[in-house]
């Protein structure tokens, strides 16, 4: 799940300073923990203006900086504190924090282990810094964080007066490292969040990420219940109405209510942070998509190209395009995400980059042969780009990149795409269904008809379906298909390979003769012909006479009698 991201290393620290200064620090705080980075920054740089060597206001306004989604700005404000304050733990956990983002984790790395030593692993704050940047940032070390933080906490060995005591803001941070490792590990995040409320019963942010571990863990109502609450602890906590829009707008059956997307949207726009312009006028021309007022959307969101960051442009062009999409125009919106790659390059697209790119290349019709087959081969490419950009792949995400295949009759990745959801269910301890196992079996068996028999995909269906009948032996459907997929590398019922799965599937399945007429019709006649072609015409005779009367003009069947009559007949002569 998608969300707004909230700094928990800032948020509620009170500091003993006295004057304008603190005031001012504490401010920036508040509106880091609100989610008002655009008024953090203008905080913070006050700050910086009246005291140019405070290498805690650089950090924190370029923390404000990454939460606006303007890595660019984070980095030059870093650059510039680190010049002011030299060796400042805070602004080198900082630029640490920028290495990781620029994929450089070697770097990073060496710099928070700079700053933690520098400060004895003792000092919050940097320590917080440190875990943070790991959580939240691509490419970071969760079980790192989850280090530092324990570490922080370990007074072992630690005189009495030195030892530290942790805050509410490290209970918050020390759930985040547990929740980022996901698993085993989620129990322990929401007992660290409670432990913070135990600490700050109000502490709204706490709230919300439990619902963010039980979101993970699929308990999507006590998500949702725990998103609500949040709300109602502190009515001005918008990160938490943000998640509900999120909740609602992520398109999966058990979430998806467009209404309730746009309600709580409204409610994070009333608590928002006035003054940040982009985001704002972004969410409002969301509404009026959600409104269908498409046109209203595309032209809100073009008027706002000329102020938006390289992350809004993004957003920005996903919308334009989707809007052309909802309005039935796929070649204006496939003309906008072409000029948009093609601005960018498609190194740098991002996960829904490839989603709006797939669901608009699908839609793309012309009278050209070639120019579609081209079109529907980058909507599944894209569809595929979607599905691994993110590590966190969920069921949903992974049974629609194989739905897409099966519709475009793709079907050997079809195949492999529902195997990656069984593995997926397996490792998650859930344990995959019959149609599972079958929706990866008929796959590979459907790609392998064709001119020439494909007797690996074959074995690839037999296996799929082999599970399906250890799994459910007491349904019909494993048996059965294990029959056809070994009748298919023996067409001509020679081997016999098929005979005794298809024995098993009569067994079961001649309790309902008209219910399993279909599939009885295929396993008599393979077997028939198996004894056929081995000459044993007493166990012949027995399926063809089973056969005979569910098919009375079966082909197979025809045959042989007239084979078998011409020869008593020339043997008569």
């Amino acid at each position: 799940m998608m969300y707004r991201k909230t700094l928990s290393i800032v948020a509620g620290l009170i500091f003993a300073m006295t004057g304008v200064m603190a005031q001012s620090m504490d401010d920036g705080f508040k509106q880091m923990y609100y989610g008002n980075y655009q008024s953090a920054k203008q905080v913070f740089e006050q700050v910086i203006s009246s005291k140019p060597t405070d290498g805690r206001a650089y950090y924190y306004a370029a923390m404000s900086q990454l939460g606006l989604e303007d890595e660019a700005g984070a980095k030059a404000t870093l650059q510039k504190g680190s010049a002011a304050v030299p060796n400042d733990p805070l602004i080198m956990v900082g630029l640490g924090r920028i290495d990781l983002v620029e994929g450089n984790s070697a770097a990073a790395r060496q710099k928070f282990e700079a700053a933690l030593t520098a400060t004895n692993n003792k000092n919050g704050e940097v320590s917080r810094a440190v875990a943070d940047a790991n959580t939240e940032t691509k490419g970071g070390d969760r079980k790192y964080a989850l280090a530092v933080m324990e570490k922080l906490f370990d007074n072992s060995y630690v005189k009495k007066r030195d030892q530290y005591e942790p805050t509410v803001q490290d209970q918050v941070e020390l759930g985040d490292a547990y929740r980022y490792l996901g698993g085993e590990y989620g129990g322990r995040a929401i007992n660290a969040y409670e432990k913070a409320l135990e600490m700050d019963p109000k502490y709204a942010e706490a709230i919300m990420k439990q619902g963010l571990v039980n979101y993970n863990a699929n308990l999507l109502q006590q998500a949702v219940n725990d998103f609500a609450h949040s709300t109602e602890v502190d009515p001005k906590y918008s990160p938490a109405y943000y998640e509900l829009y999120q909740f609602y707008f992520t398109q999966k059956k058990s979430q998806f209510d467009l209404g309730k997307a746009k309600q709580y949207l409204q409610k994070y726009l009333e608590t928002a942070d006035p003054s940040d312009r982009i985001k704002n006028e972004y969410y409002l021309a969301s509404i009026m998509f959600f409104d269908k007022d498409y046109d209203g959307a595309i032209t809100k969101a073009q008027s706002l190209m000329s102020i938006a960051n390289d992350s809004y442009k993004a957003k920005l062009n996903r919308l334009i395009a989707d809007a052309y999409l909802q309005k039935g125009d796929a070649a204006k919106a496939q003309e906008v995400l072409d000029k948009y790659v093609a601005s960018v390059g498609e190194d740098k697209l991002e996960p829904l980059d490839y989603k709006i790119l797939s669901e608009v290349y699908g839609h793309v019709k012309t009278t050209d042969s070639t120019t579609q087959a081209a079109n529907e081969q980058k909507a599944l490419m894209y569809l595929e780009k979607f599905a691994e950009s993110d590590t966190t792949l969920d069921a949903d995400r992974i049974e629609e990149v194989a739905k897409a295949y099966t519709n475009a009759r793709v079907f050997t990745k079809a195949g492999e795409w529902y195997q990656k959801l069984v593995n997926y269910k397996t490792k998650k301890n859930t344990p995959p269904s019959a149609l599972d196992y079958y929706n990866v079996g008929l796959s590979y068996y459907r790609a392998a008809a064709g001119e020439t028999i494909d007797t690996n995909l074959l074995n690839r269906a037999d296996t799929a379906f082999a599970m399906l009948a250890e799994k459910y032996p007491d349904i019909t459907t494993g048996h059965y298909w294990r029959g056809m997929a070994n009748a298919g590398k023996d067409t001509e019922a020679k081997s016999g390979v098929a005979k005794p799965y298809f024995e098993k599937y009569i067994s079961m399945a001649e309790g309902d003769t008209e219910k399993n007429k279909a599939g009885l019709i295929k396993a008599y006649t393979y077997i028939m012909v198996y004894y056929y072609n081995i000459k044993d015409e007493a166990q012949m005779k027995v399926y063809m006479d089973k056969l005979a009367p569910i098919d009375p003009q079966n082909e197979a069947m025809l045959q042989i009698k007239g084979i078998m009559s011409e020869q008593k007949s020339q043997s008569n002569k």
